[in-house]
């Protein structure tokens, strides 16, 4: 079997609320979702979610080879952008291709992504995630319920502006979970707005009232020394690691003791979880996926790797266009038996789906503020 070529295909998730969190929010939000459908000489095609970045420049690495090899062929990408460096929105690039790979390599064998990879249980671990600090109370309250209603037992708040705010709506969390768990898991989510001092105070000040299990990307994700010593002030596990783009970024992190539970980002696709968990195992550390409904295939690595502790689920819904073979039952995900990673496209169904401006709005989270760590009070007003 050899790759002849691929395609882009883009398709929009309505998500039917507003998303977003303490750098910015989308109302009404819709936004994009690439898509790359890699093609073979034996009629197998791999689809891929999450980026369409580089693909032009990483794709000579692929073309006339055999996508069964792709851990050779990950390695192979990294190498085809030696110079200029894989990281940053590259290694989207390439880690969508690397989950089209698996895709293929799962439907050769006729088998699905999770047993392919080894996994013995079909069932992953999930939390609630409803990118929520646009919300108000009652829609908060709404979203958290439907999970629950589902067996889940653990959401986590989009916060770090406000203190009085987080600590009321961190309730609205809990009293949506206590009708499965006297103990609801909590967390708390600040998308590096903080500084150490300023993390410190606050998650302090949080678990004088609240059991919290993590709290997540306080401060800016290169910070190791700064995540370090946070984790040594604070209860509670200290969670960082989606938006670092290669294992190699994890060095420092590592080196200083900095998380106590090591997050990838889905986007950033299968070989690259399966090779970061197995290096936070080395260190005794759980793994955590962010952001499953961006690329549900690595939701298979994630059953299938020794350390995976959750993982993030942002909706109960995908894009238009896309089916994915996944049910969210229990508190968590249980994946399908359809051989490959269990995402189809409908393309009939994507051409009708084209409309709103997503991701090009400048008011979204994905554009960090000006004051973004420089806040002197955090009081949910802007200074």
């Amino acid at each position: 079997m050899k790759i002849t070529g691929y395609r882009t295909l883009s398709t929009r998730h309505v998500w039917n609320r507003s998303i977003g969190d303490v750098n910015g929010h989308i109302r009404e939000a819709v936004t994009e979702v690439p898509i790359v459908i890699v093609e073979t000489d034996a009629g197998i095609e791999g689809v891929g979610v999450g980026s369409h970045a580089d693909l032009d420049r990483l794709f000579p690495a692929l073309i006339g080879e055999d996508p069964r090899a792709v851990t050779a062929l990950f390695d192979r990408m990294t190498a085809q952008v030696f110079k200029s460096g894989h990281a940053g929105a590259t290694y989207g690039g390439l880690a969508t291709l690397d989950a089209a790979l698996w895709d293929i390599k799962a439907k050769a064998a006729g088998e699905p992504l999770w047993r392919l990879l080894g996994a013995r249980d079909k069932f992953v671990p999930g939390y609630a995630s409803g990118l929520d600090i646009a919300l108000d109370d009652e829609e908060l309250a709404v979203f958290y319920a439907a999970y629950a209603e589902r067996g889940y037992v653990a959401g986590k708040l989009k916060g770090g502006l406000d203190f009085e705010t987080d600590l009321r709506r961190l309730g609205i969390l809990a009293d949506a979970f206590r009708g499965n768990t006297s103990t609801p898991g909590l967390m708390i989510d600040a998308n590096e707005s903080w500084q150490v001092k300023q993390a410190v105070r606050y998650v302090a000040a949080l678990e004088e009232h609240v059991d919290l299990l993590w709290v997540e990307e306080p401060l800016r994700r290169w910070d190791a020394a700064g995540h370090a010593r946070l984790s040594d002030a604070v209860r509670c596990a200290v969670a960082t690691g989606e938006n670092l783009t290669g294992v190699d970024q994890f060095r420092g992190l590592f080196d200083a003791g900095a998380p106590d539970i090591v997050q990838a980002g889905a986007i950033w696709g299968v070989s690259h979880f399966v090779r970061l968990s197995f290096a936070a195992a080395a260190r005794d550390l759980p793994v955590s996926v962010v952001g499953y409904n961006a690329n549900p295939a690595v939701a298979a690595a994630a059953a299938a790797v020794p350390n995976h502790l959750t993982t993030e689920v942002q909706a109960l819904d995908f894009a238009s266009g896309l089916t994915v073979d996944h049910e969210f039952v229990d508190g968590g995900i249980v994946l399908g038996d359809e051989p490959g990673s269990g995402i189809t496209v409908d393309e009939a169904a994507i051409d009708a789906a084209a409309r709103g401006e997503g991701w090009e709005s400048t008011a979204g989270p994905h554009m960090r503020p000006d004051r973004a760590g420089l806040r002197l009070i955090l009081d949910g007003v802007e200074r």
